[in-house]
């Protein structure tokens, strides 16, 4: 078949699946955006696009685009290295005209391939895979700081995933390798973009300047948003609330879901607001409960020892 036979077919496999692949990432970014500005439309998005038939359609076309792209990235790499020969290894220095990219792309790809494989685990495996097999027991897991109680995050929940998985003890860490991951697919997209429109024979004087300007733009448009939802997911999930109490703001979260309506030890209200108005007083809109410091819905500050 001349798509896998001929290296022309194979380096237009590659640009057709990239350029496939850029147009989810572009699709990919702007939903993260939403979940910035409104966690419960994002949720929407996420129930939507959940373990439904289309869904799994799409995901599975996703998959085939990924696997393609990379098996025909090695395959064509292979086959230059065996083109060059011996002539591989006598120059080492990159002429000026070729872009550094252009020389990294494989490595740049397994790179971004390691990452997706992180990020597939933290999220996809989290959320569609454990509605699809709920028997392998895939659900995020938290645990309400202020009870103990531990509190599966739903499948559906993706504001609640980005909370959790962001705002772990190695909620910095993830997002340092996420900004790793993003700086690899800038270089990837940068060059990959007008290349394969190249290959596809868009490569004139006129139009080719005008493709590697726009893939530098909407490279950097992407990756760029992709980092900034990072950190705003980060410092979100680390920062204290408004009202300044020491518990981090994904706590606070996982604990309005994980504490509602249970029973509450002493000294402790219930829906995981702690006294914190003096010594054993209740917080805000409640009042005595069982024993001293205990809080009850609705009411007054009590008394502490």
């Amino acid at each position: 078949m001349w798509l896998s036979k001929s290296s022309i077919g194979r380096k237009v496999v590659m640009s057709v699946t990239g350029i496939a692949l850029i147009l989810f990432l572009t699709f990919h970014v702007l939903m993260n955006a939403v979940a910035i500005f409104s966690p419960e439309a994002y949720n929407k998005i996420c129930g939507i696009l959940g373990a439904n038939w289309y869904a799994v359609a799409a995901t599975l076309g996703l998959a085939a685009l990924f696997v393609i792209h990379i098996i025909y990235a090695f395959w064509l790499t292979l086959q230059n290295k065996k083109a060059r020969g011996n002539d591989a290894y006598e120059v080492t220095a990159r002429p000026k005209s070729v872009e550094w990219a252009s020389q990294n792309m494989l490595a740049l790809g397994v790179v971004i391939a390691c990452f997706t494989v992180l990020h597939l685990y933290q999220f996809w495996g989290r959320m569609m895979l454990a509605e699809l097999f709920p028997c392998l027991e895939l659900e995020s897991v938290a645990v309400c700081p202020m009870t103990g109680a531990e509190h599966t995050i739903a499948a559906s929940d993706g504001w609640g995933q980005i909370m959790h998985q962001f705002g772990g003890p190695l909620g910095w860490v993830v997002l340092v390798i996420y900004l790793i991951g993003f700086g690899a697919l800038w270089f990837h997209m940068t060059h990959g973009f007008w290349s394969a429109f190249q290959t596809l024979g868009t490569s004139n004087d006129t139009w080719l300047p005008r493709l590697k300007s726009t893939a530098c733009a909407w490279a950097t448009a992407v990756a760029l948003l992709f980092a900034v939802e990072a950190v705003i997911f980060t410092i979100k999930a680390h920062c204290p609330d408004c009202a300044g109490k020491p518990t981090p703001a994904y706590e606070l979260k996982i604990m309005e879901k994980a504490c509602h309506n249970m029973p509450a030890p002493e000294g402790i209200c219930p829906e995981a607001r702690p006294c914190h108005h003096g010594e054993g007083a209740c917080a805000e809109g409640h009042k005595c409960q069982k024993g001293e410091g205990a809080c009850a819905k609705g009411g007054d500050c009590c008394k502490g020892e």
